[in-house]
């Protein structure tokens, strides 16, 4: 019996989704503290017509909002796919305590992959990372969005 997938990561899937249904890359994030979520987003850089709304940067701009702080001390990130350097960067400036995402991402990661920011000397904060929550549902959510659209 496999193993069932954490609610947050179930929350940030359910996002994923409906960035898909409204046209966007299916990525979701969701932010917790002490087990409660504190912002559910979704990719939103077609709606938003801005190239830096990926879901884990629109998680981290809710939660500072409703936390009324830059600095997300004792949050954990749930993301769907491995973060680019871009919102790597950002999860480290907000000092994030923990990352889980679901799917890696050979070709634009930064964690596991490519500039592998975390292991930087230059990195001041590095979260906990756990790869590979809710992977296979991820990664077919994100090959059917792009199967649709490149055939």
């Amino acid at each position: 019996m496999p193993f069932p997938l954490p609610e947050p990561m179930r929350a940030a899937l359910s996002e994923a989704a409906a960035a898909a249904a409204g046209g966007e890359v299916p990525v979701g994030a969701v932010v917790t503290r002490d087990g409660e979520v504190i912002a559910a987003t979704r990719n939103a850089m077609r709606s938003r017509l801005d190239p830096t709304a990926h879901a884990e940067m629109e998680a981290l701009r809710a939660a500072a909002a409703t936390l009324g702080t830059e600095r997300l001390d004792g949050c954990d990130l749930w993301v769907t796919l491995e973060p680019c350097a871009m919102c790597a960067g950002a999860i480290t400036l907000a000092r994030i305590r923990r990352l889980y995402f679901a799917a890696p991402d050979p070709k634009g990661g930064a964690v596991l992959h490519g500039p592998m920011l975390f292991t930087q000397p230059t990195c001041h904060h590095a979260p906990e990372v756990y790869p590979g929550i809710g992977e296979e549902e991820a990664a077919a959510m994100l090959r059917d969005f792009f199967r649709a659209r490149r055939p």
